[in-house]
């Protein structure tokens, strides 16, 4: 017997805000959060200087210095916005959170690159153990962002920390709607995080991958466009309060969106190659585990980074899934490749935009990629009224993750 699974609260910080308001001004006005990156100038053969940071970020200051000593930046931006997100569903001082009823499922790249860059320096440069403290072996462990908001939360039921790159958080989401649905759990706080770094940056521009029009900051990134030229790192976090249904109802929480269907697959093939295979795959999973028929989604939120080889295989496998030009566009147009976040980001901006009936264009997008397969990209606001829409977010790996959103239950 399976149980169904809802949206209760929400909460982010994003390279457009930290609260829908704030956001929907920036997508209804097609303005993106890329910015100059000056403090990257004096990295030789550095290609990119584009990033999209959460501007204004500190630790808040009713945070103790005991609670925050092992938290990097990408920690306490997960802390925030989980804050956030309980305080949404009403959830913040809920003795459900330490009783054992209630997990996480979270997730980033990494932890708190500076963390790793100081303890390793001190340990291999430096010679000398002189300053390395316990704390910062904690900010950058792989599964820093799980344990630290499992601490400061006070959380006792299952701790997923799902650290997959670029599908951490619509994995974390993922594996948390499973635990309730399959009777785990009652509540799961699920999402992801990621810090803007330089060692993020460079691992794409390794690649040839991340765009190069650094005095041109809104013009890029591109998604399916002709003219792309790679990706833009960001960085932010995104929380999902999820909750089955009838525990949701027994305590007269608001319900934002039902959940309804996800999977998540490995291709099997390369560890940076896409596979239109693995991606058909996925998106034909998560409609068969939320038993909808393609027809029956009006509208794709897409992985998007505006690489090359990225977004003519994912429009390619889209295409192969759904048979029509289906409405399709990339948040990732406006906050940049946000990492492990993207997934709890976008997911975060979908449900709002899908509550109000409407959708964000790709931003610039002025000539679609000939090689991308027919879909419907939009390139102007939409009024669309959804019902049930897909989210995919894939990663190095092979890694890919689909997530199908709905209305509110009647």
């Amino acid at each position: 017997m399976s149980r169904r699974v809802v949206v209760t609260g929400m909460g982010a910080l994003s390279p457009l805000g930290s609260d829908w308001a704030t956001a929907k001004a920036q997508l209804l006005a097609k303005r993106n959060g890329v910015r100059p990156m000056p403090e990257w100038d004096a990295v030789d053969g550095l290609q990119t200087r584009l990033g999209a940071a959460v501007e204004g970020f500190s630790r808040p200051a009713h945070y103790s210095r005991k609670k925050v000593r092992t938290m990097g930046r990408v920690a306490l931006l997960a802390t925030r916005a989980t804050e956030l997100a309980l305080a949404d569903a009403g959830l913040s001082d809920s003795s459900i959170l330490g009783d054992g009823r209630a997990g996480i499922a979270y997730g980033s790249t990494s932890g708190s690159p500076p963390a790793i860059e100081q303890y390793a320096r001190q340990i291999t440069v430096n010679r000398t153990l002189s300053g390395v403290t316990a704390a910062q072996y904690i900010q950058f462990m792989s599964h820093t962002v799980a344990a630290n908001l499992a601490q400061f939360f006070g959380v006792r039921g299952r701790l997923i920390p799902t650290c997959s790159a670029c599908t951490s958080s619509s994995q974390g989401i993922g594996y948390a709607y499973e635990a309730i649905k399959y009777g785990g759990q009652d509540v799961m706080i699920a999402g992801g995080a990621e810090e803007l770094h330089l060692l993020c940056a460079a691992v794409f521009d390794i690649m040839y991958a991340t765009s190069t029009r650094n005095s041109e900051p809104e013009t890029s990134p591109r998604p399916f466009d002709r003219a792309r030229d790679g990706l833009v790192v960001g960085e932010g976090a995104g929380t999902l309060i999820l909750e089955s249904l009838d525990h949701a109802r027994a305590r007269a929480a608001p319900i934002v969106a039902e959940l309804v269907g996800w999977a998540t697959n490995c291709d099997g093939l390369h560890v940076v190659n896409p596979s239109v295979d693995g991606m058909q795959a996925v998106m034909r999973a998560a409609l068969a585990d939320a038993q909808l028929d393609p027809a029956r989604v009006a509208f794709v939120n897409a992985h998007g980074t505006a690489t090359e080889v990225g977004d003519v295989a994912e429009s390619r496998a889209t295409y192969a899934v759904f048979q029509r030009p289906v409405p399709i566009s990339s948040l990732k147009s406006y906050m940049g490749h946000t990492l492990g976040a993207c997934g709890a980001l976008e997911a975060w901006l979908g449900i709002n935009m899908a509550r109000e009936g409407w959708q964000a264009p790709n931003l610039n997008l002025d000539e679609v990629d000939p090689a991308c397969a027919p879909l419907d990209y939009l390139t102007d606001v939409r009024e669309l009224p959804v019902s049930y829409w897909m989210s995919n977010n894939f990663a190095f790996g092979g890694v890919n993750t689909s997530l199908i959103f709905g209305p509110p239950p009647v």
